[in-house]
């Protein structure tokens, strides 16, 4: 569940004395929305997922351009927020004397 979302795991434990084991991965927030309702799918209830920010990480690629990671963000985040999809000029944004 965490490769399909871009997660990587960096720590993994064994509790000792129980079947347990202890993940730690980071993932982004984009690909974090439905992540409990796949996890406990995917084991039959039996994980329980708990998240916490951790950082930021700029992504390499051109905002603008939607063949890109970033570019398909920022048109699904506009596409979510009832934007039109593309980012408009910058014109529309300096001021008018």
């Amino acid at each position: 569940v965490l490769t399909r979302r871009r997660g990587v795991v960096f720590s993994e434990e064994q509790r000792p004395g129980t079947p347990m084991v202890q993940m730690k991965a980071h993932m982004p927030v984009m690909e974090s929305f439905g992540f409990n309702a796949d996890v406990r799918a995917a084991t039959g209830g039996k994980a329980f997922p708990q998240m916490v920010f951790s950082h930021w990480q700029s992504m390499n690629g051109d905002p603008l351009d939607p063949s890109t990671k970033p570019g398909e963000v920022v048109f699904t985040v506009r596409r979510r927020k009832g934007l039109a999809p593309e980012v408009p000029p910058l014109d529309r944004f300096l001021d008018r004397l």
